[in-house]
């Protein structure tokens, strides 16, 4: 079982943090960092039964709690059984936790492709996805999350194959 979680402590009421999910895959995107990372898309806008994902990854979307929580069940790649998550936790009036949560089981080559590939690029990706919210809020930023060397060689492995 994969249980990744990944959040920040915002000083904002859990609406404004729940206002950036939902923006997720629109032409206003305030937390997807679609300028480092492949974009997030979908069939239409964000909404239960809406079909998409980024790069490789596909999902659909099964819970939509506008200005709370959204959860991605995972189409592919192979062998990922489960779902992603961003949701809002409200702590008092002035204060929130945004999270983004992975839960899946790993199947097949997915067992190796999980832990190798796929975990350092998503963990990067999402640390990116939390900053840019903590950008977009106006917050400072303490110190940006930075790529390991790992996540570099495998960006350009990536990039260095033929589409």
């Amino acid at each position: 079982m994969v249980r990744n979680i990944h959040e920040r402590h915002l000083p904002v009421p859990a609406a404004t943090a729940g206002a950036l999910i939902d923006s997720l895959a629109g032409p206003d995107d305030r937390l997807w960092p679609r300028d480092r990372w492949p974009a997030m898309r979908f069939d239409r806008p964000l909404s239960v039964g809406a079909i998409g994902g980024h790069g490789p990854i596909r999902y659909t979307v099964v819970h939509h709690r506008p200005g709370r929580h959204v959860r991605f069940r995972f189409d592919a790649p192979t062998g990922f059984d489960g779902h992603h998550e961003y949701e809002v936790l409200p702590d008092g009036d002035d204060r929130c936790t945004l999270r983004h949560s992975l839960v899946m089981v790993t199947h097949g080559p997915a067992r190796l492709t999980w832990p190798l590939v796929f975990r350092p690029l998503h963990d990067a990706l999402i640390e990116d996805s939390l900053d840019k919210a903590v950008q977009t809020l106006g917050l400072v930023l303490p110190a940006a999350s930075r790529w390991s060397t790992r996540v570099r060689a495998l960006r350009a492995a990536i990039r260095a194959l033929p589409t």
